[in-house]
């Protein structure tokens, strides 16, 4: 190539314009950026303003929050205590000297399960009823004595007296056994069958003891003082026997106000005149 051809070539590319590409971004994308920077920003402070707001309310320290406080021993709550779902704790207690409240619109229940998650012992605290479900029921003082027990053998009152308040005293539709029955101090004490028959019965004996007032026992048809192997004692300044019959004997003259009591063989009680001898057998019409 000569000399010539060169020179024009170099003239040639020297005339020409040189590119320039821009980098970054730039027009309605740049806004665009900035917008969603902006709103970014907006929201990140309102939601520190929310968190900020949240704490405040719920009263988030360090303890705990709101009326809960993490403790060594656990968990405290102060106030009153909504669970919408199950509570499961080892241990629920009040404070010191305060009350432990349990509140629920329909029912309180506690349930104790076993191993295999059936019901064991069951309380159940309603609006019409209180419900304990379990093998046996034991009431007892401070002191650990034994105040009442119940299972489905038999039902032990441990206190030293048991008292029935109603206006019917107490009504059993079966036997009951015990050692001593007792009216309170100046009032009547009553043992009462309206429509069936009143037994008492002991092995060593029955002993019916008023100190300071009258015995009285009535019945509508029969009374039976039966004893089998002993006696029937009647001690007492006075014995009266109120209404018995006069047997009816022929006439011996003038009549007597004196009389003896006979005894038929079918153990009847009648009166009899007195007379020199006993005139129980001429009188025993009334053992007809």
């Amino acid at each position: 190539m000569t000399q010539e051809q060169c020179t024009h070539r170099n003239n040639v590319q020297s005339s020409e314009k040189p590119h320039v590409y821009k980098v970054g971004i730039y027009g309605w994308r740049k806004r665009c950026l900035y917008f969603f920077v902006l709103l970014l920003m907006i929201l990140i402070l309102v939601n520190l303003a929310l968190t900020i707001w949240i704490l405040k309310v719920m009263n988030f320290t360090i303890d705990g929050m709101g009326n809960l406080r993490i403790t060594e021993k656990g968990l405290k709550l102060e106030g009153d205590s909504e669970f919408l779902q199950p509570l499961y704790a080892k241990e629920i207690q009040s404070r010191p000297g305060s009350p432990l409240l349990l509140q629920s619109s329909r029912n309180v229940s506690i349930n104790i399960l076993n191993g295999k998650n059936q019901i064991v012992t069951q309380l159940v605290a309603g609006s019409n009823a209180i419900e304990a479900r379990g093998k046996k029921l034991e009431v007892k003082s401070n002191a650990g004595k034994l105040l009442f027990s119940a299972n489905d053998q038999e039902v032990v009152v441990g206190a030293e007296r048991l008292r029935v308040m109603g206006a019917e005293g107490a009504v059993f539709s079966n036997s009951v056994e015990t050692p001593h029955v007792r009216a309170e101090p100046f009032k009547e004490l009553r043992l009462e069958s309206p429509t069936r028959s009143l037994f008492m019965e002991a092995p060593k004996g029955v002993q019916i003891l008023a100190e300071a007032g009258d015995i009285q026992t009535t019945c509508r048809s029969e009374l039976r003082l039966e004893s089998k192997d002993g006696e029937i004692m009647l001690d007492a300044s006075k014995v009266k026997l109120l209404r018995l019959p006069e047997g009816k004997a022929s006439p011996m003259g003038t009549r007597q106000t004196v009389y003896e009591v006979c005894l038929c063989p079918n153990g009847r009680l009648f009166l009899s005149q007195a007379g020199t001898g006993s005139t129980c057998q001429i009188s025993n019409s009334v053992c007809l």
